[in-house]
């Protein structure tokens, strides 16, 4: 393993952003700080105009195994992460068998591993096999390794069940994650229910099916005293909720996802399936709210809602279509045009893929500081680059993205000091 510096880039992570080096040694960061000189023995990495922080953190992404490899593997998964930045992913458990055993947890994490460039850190399901009848062995799971429980990309409809789930999980210290949409309202549906939707002929699903999930659920956590976390969220009354409820006090998180701040519903256009989302592409106003809610704090995470799909899946009428949405390779630099435009600032933006989705897992990492793992992402701000469905690293091409152009390319990322891309 070599020892590498960093040399004149801009350092930036949970409370630091400055100019300067950072030293790596044994796959640890040594030291940072400005100008650090050139120890001897040291493999030098200088880039003009280059940010290097700390390895993302995707606190939500579907992996196509076990169950599902012919949509994407752990190994492929890896190679995109790896492009996009990120060196720590928190995996949905509605796999095919459901991570709802101790030794499904296990083998993720150790899966993860063997890669060489990803730490996998599974959630556990919520309920037995993500069906929403039956309570998982939370404790269990939790001791095997899940980070927190869900059912992934399906609500946990049952008030009851969610309640036990909340006070179960309170007492062992993890959250429970909710995929906030009432399928009584939600089932059958293609788009947001509104005048697009009819003008294209496609089954609406009602906005407020996601605030009536999140104001429940809000409330449940009140009850019980349990910490609950809403995923992807993408509407502006939701996000007045959750507003109101971490004002209160309440134990209520959320993270929001690229296409939900970058896209609105329009980006539809002729029923293209890689739009299809879940939750659906909301309306311009909903994703105003969305970026208002990352710059005031409202948000505390950015997940690249990662969901592989293969061509056969998508090349199907919309309204049939499942949702999908290949996310891993594009977070950073969707992320970043909320910068370039001003919405939000480069220290705000890491903080959201690094320190603040780290802190809600509970995982190492998300910051730089001495003696923690050289998890790093060096990449440049101004290089822009094309998004190519077919020509995106890894399995999965779905990308709602396709044809974009983005400012801020990844150069090189680093797991344990070790190069794992770039």
């Amino acid at each position: 393993m070599f020892d590498l510096l960093f040399r004149n880039v801009r350092l930036v992570s949970e409370g630091v952003d400055q100019q300067g080096d950072l030293l790596v040694k044994d796959g640890l960061i040594a030291d940072f700080g400005p100008s650090l000189g050139r120890p001897d023995g040291v493999t030098v990495v200088d880039e003009d105009g280059a940010v290097l922080c700390p390895g993302l953190v995707d606190m939500r992404a579907a992996l196509g195994e076990p169950g599902f490899e012919y949509r994407e593997t752990i190994a492929s998964a890896a190679i995109a992460a790896a492009a996009g930045g990120i060196t720590t992913l928190a995996c949905l458990p509605d796999t095919m068998p459901a991570i709802d055993d101790p030794s499904l947890v296990h083998m993720m994490r150790t899966k993860g591993e063997e890669t060489g460039s990803l730490t996998i850190l599974p959630y556990g399901a919520a309920t037995k096999g993500c069906r929403g009848e039956e309570l998982s062995e939370i404790g269990l799971l939790h001791e095997a390794g899940a980070v927190a429980f869900t059912d992934g990309s399906k609500a946990i409809a049952s008030a009851r069940l969610m309640r036990v789930a909340l006070s179960y999980a309170r007492g062992f210290g993890t959250r429970i994650v909710q995929h906030p949409e009432d399928p009584s309202l939600a089932n059958g549906g293609a788009a947001t229910e509104g005048e697009q939707a009819t003008r294209l002929g496609l089954p609406g699903i009602p906005a407020a099916a996601e605030a009536i999930m999140v104001a429940r659920d809000i409330r449940l956590a009140q009850l019980t005293g349990g910490a609950v976390h809403f995923a992807h969220i993408s509407t502006g009354e939701a996000l007045d909720l959750i507003r109101r409820a971490k004002d209160a006090g309440l134990n209520v998180t959320c993270d929001t996802a690229p296409p939900y701040f970058d896209l609105n519903e329009t980006a539809i256009g002729e029923f293209r399936t890689y739009q299809k989302l879940s939750p659906p592409l909301r309306k311009d106003e909903d994703r105003r709210a969305v970026v208002a809610a990352l710059a005031d704090g409202t948000i505390d995470a950015i997940a690249s809602d990662h969901q592989p799909r293969d061509t056969d899946d998508t090349r199907l009428p919309y309204a049939v279509a499942p949702p999908s949405g290949a996310g891993l390779a594009t977070l950073l630099g969707i992320t970043l045009a909320q910068v370039h435009n001003g919405a939000i600032s480069l220290a705000q933006a890491i903080d959201l893929l690094t320190a603040r989705p780290a802190r809600l897992l509970g995982a190492k990492g998300g910051r730089l500081s001495k003696g923690a793992p050289a998890d790093l992402c060096l990449f440049h701000p101004d290089r822009i680059w094309r998004v190519e469905a077919g020509k995106l690293p890894g399995k999965a091409q779905n990308t709602p993205f396709d044809g974009r152009a983005l400012e801020g390319k990844v150069l090189g990322t680093w797991k344990a000091g070790r190069r794992v891309f770039g």
